[in-house]
């Protein structure tokens, strides 16, 4: 059921029904006009935030990265210097996550699908999400004592699509758990493995 965007500025109002629409359809599936009606708001409206779509789709997978990464230091933060658990924290962001019972699962995973000319304004938050869990995930195996941080990092962030996918899985079976627990686990041997390694 649709949201009431009763709050926020208009600009919100729209970046919200863009999420919305874009997690329940697609992107291309998506008009204008259903943004627009969703978030209550006139054409000129939207057209004074966003030159259009295209800009509309980045300004959505910018605000979803910013979150993201907030989600990913909140739960790094909590590991305090325990190198094992800030490698680990990944998995605890994507459980903190707050996401809509999609089952287009990751959001940025599903808009490469639909998004794939480098020109498009919204490509740059693609490649932004990617260079965030590849480095980050290997400056954490690094820090975790990894003889070979690259190769931690890439099973990381292998589990971590598993976990994700996991996710999907979970909300087309009605189970609302945590997605990335039986993930979590897993890339918790790999640290010990890569370490004695």
């Amino acid at each position: 059921m649709p949201r009431t965007h009763a709050r926020g500025t208009a600009r919100d109002r729209l970046l919200d029904a863009a999420e919305e629409l874009f997690v329940e359809r697609g992107i291309a599936a998506t008009g204008v006009d259903a943004v627009l009606g969703r978030a209550e708001v006139s054409p000129a409206t939207l057209y004074a935030h966003f030159p259009g779509k295209d800009h509309l789709v980045a300004g959505y997978l910018e605000r979803r990265h910013e979150r993201w990464r907030a989600t990913w230091d909140a739960a790094l933060e909590r590991c305090g210097d325990d190198p094992d658990a800030r490698v680990l924290a990944i998995f605890d962001a994507l459980d903190d996550f707050p996401t809509a019972t999609s089952t287009r699962g990751c959001a940025f995973l599903a808009a490469a699908v639909e998004v794939t000319e480098p020109e498009h304004p919204a490509y740059r938050w693609l490649a932004a999400d990617t260079h965030l869990l590849v480095e980050r995930l290997r400056n954490l195996a690094a820090e975790s004592g990894a003889a070979d941080p690259d190769a931690l990092a890439a099973e990381i962030l292998g589990l971590y699509d598993a976990a994700l996918a996991s996710r999907t899985r979970r909300v087309v079976a009605g189970d609302d758990g945590p997605a990335a627990l039986p993930c979590r686990a897993l890339a918790a041997a790999a640290v010990a493995r890569h370490r004695a390694g």
